[in-house]
């Protein structure tokens, strides 16, 4: 009997160094498992933070505990098993808080609608990727401005992060003030900031995670945090959310800016995800393109789709996935280990329910502090670059809303060249897209 079970655990191991060629990669099952298992520490956070992210738009939090780990689970199995590259997939940050505080707060939309609108983005991905009009769009914007849209998704988050933790709070003289630090819900999450923070800093795997896990512990004194009845349960019903979508109100004028600003915001994500794992997972040709990207580029989009029919904002590739590259993670196989981690996970939906906002609120901060880095990299010596790329960053927080940020920044890179006498070195799709944000700011 036991001689027959090490047959077939060998057959299994021979299987997947065959599917996966692990050996043509330099690695194997073991690496690749102990690289999955880092990836998901790592963005395990997303579990309980996109939860309590799009609860703010009138959905039910258990259901998107379970909503967040099938969009993981399947893109991700999508991504390992068709693209074979050790990428992992989970829902977005930035784009669940456009979702939230933008479409269905201050535009007041209903999360279904809202949903229809992140499916259409999603089909709208695919169709670009399909034609190979996403490499179009990927030569024409500006590197300055792609940086610029990372960096004012973070500021976006970052605020939001210190609006949750109630560290900012609304002031009729100034929009803006310090909330009360007396309180527990600011002072912890103050703290759990600290904590986190040096974490991060000390380079600490899982450090956002092992923040939110602190900062929760920390609560039960604080009063913020209530204990979970159970540790383990059957994952939250998907009832309340699952294929609610509503495609037909979103296909409307009004919402193709958000539609668009949705596609745009996902594709940087992507565009820097890609590049900067790719390179770490030896997957980029002497010429700059992707081995096998196309795929890979393919499940990305897939994504998106997946995670609207479930119930949860726009899905993309993880810079995590970083992590598991470092530790050995060279093939799709540590993307499949990823998704039975995230399998696993939704078994403990008790223990991520317990988490208060206060502890989420540092990870955003983080996370939004992270996002913003690529602003190292635009060159501000030279105006025309760095007025569009500053205004692009900075009108996303301070209007609340990335489309907008997106529209002024775009609009402003054009004109500014124009008028300077830089007009030829702007790519004839950028004067296509400034005349679509033109109409969009005439229309409203």
């Amino acid at each position: 009997m036991a001689a027959n079970q090490k047959v077939q655990t060998q057959e299994s191991i021979g299987f997947l160094a065959r599917f996966f060629k692990l050996a043509q990669n330099g690695t194997s099952v073991r690496t690749e498992f102990i690289a999955g298992l880092t990836t998901f520490v790592t963005m395990a956070y997303i579990i309980i933070v996109n939860p309590i992210t799009l609860e703010a738009a009138g959905m039910d939090r258990g259901a998107l505990i379970t909503a967040t780990i099938i969009a993981a689970t399947v893109s991700t199995l999508v991504m390992g098993l068709w693209a074979n590259w050790p990428m992992a997939l989970a829902p977005g940050m930035g784009l669940n808080a456009f979702f939230a505080y933008v479409l269905c707060g201050a535009m007041g939309l209903p999360w279904q609608t809202a949903l229809g609108a992140v499916f259409i983005s999603g089909i709208l991905a695919l169709i670009v990727t399909l034609t190979g009009l996403r490499e179009i769009m990927i030569k024409a914007i500006p590197t300055s401005l792609k940086h610029a849209v990372s960096a004012g998704i973070g500021f976006f988050i970052l605020l939001i992060g210190l609006k949750n933790a109630g560290v900012v709070i609304a002031s009729e003289p100034t929009l803006v003030a310090l909330g009360s630090l007396k309180t527990a819900g600011p002072l912890l999450a103050m703290v759990g900031l600290l904590i986190t923070g040096a974490l991060v800093a000390r380079k600490i795997p899982g450090a956002i995670l092992i923040g939110i896990a602190v900062t929760t512990v920390l609560g039960v004194p604080f009063g913020v945090t209530k204990l979970p009845e159970a540790i383990m349960a059957m994952p939250p019903s998907l009832a309340p959310i699952a294929f609610k979508l509503d495609i037909m109100a979103a296909l409307v004028p009004a919402m193709i800016t958000v539609i668009f600003s949705m596609f745009f915001a996902d594709l940087f994500d992507t565009i820097g995800t890609f590049v900067g794992v790719a390179g770490k997972a030896g997957l980029l040709e002497k010429d700059g393109t992707l081995k096998g990207g196309s795929r890979a580029l393919v499940a990305d989009s897939c994504g998106t789709i997946i995670g609207s029919l479930v119930g949860t904002s726009n899905t993309t590739s993880y810079v995590e996935s970083a992590a598991g590259i470092a530790a050995g993670g060279r093939t799709g196989l540590t993307a499949v280990f990823v998704a039975l981690f995230f399998i696993l996970a939704a078994f403990f939906s008790p223990i991520f329910l317990a988490v208060p906002g206060a502890a989420t609120a540092p990870a955003l901060i983080i996370v939004g502090i992270l996002m913003a880095t690529p602003l190292l990299e635009i060159d501000l010596n030279d105006f025309t670059v760095a007025l569009p790329a500053i205004i692009t960053a900075l009108m996303m927080p301070f209007t609340f809303s990335i489309a907008t940020g997106l529209a002024i920044g775009f609009t402003s890179y054009v004109l500014l060249n124009v008028l300077t006498g830089k007009a030829a070195k702007v790519h004839w799709m950028m004067y296509v897209l400034t005349a679509f944000f033109l109409y969009y700011f005439y229309a409203h």
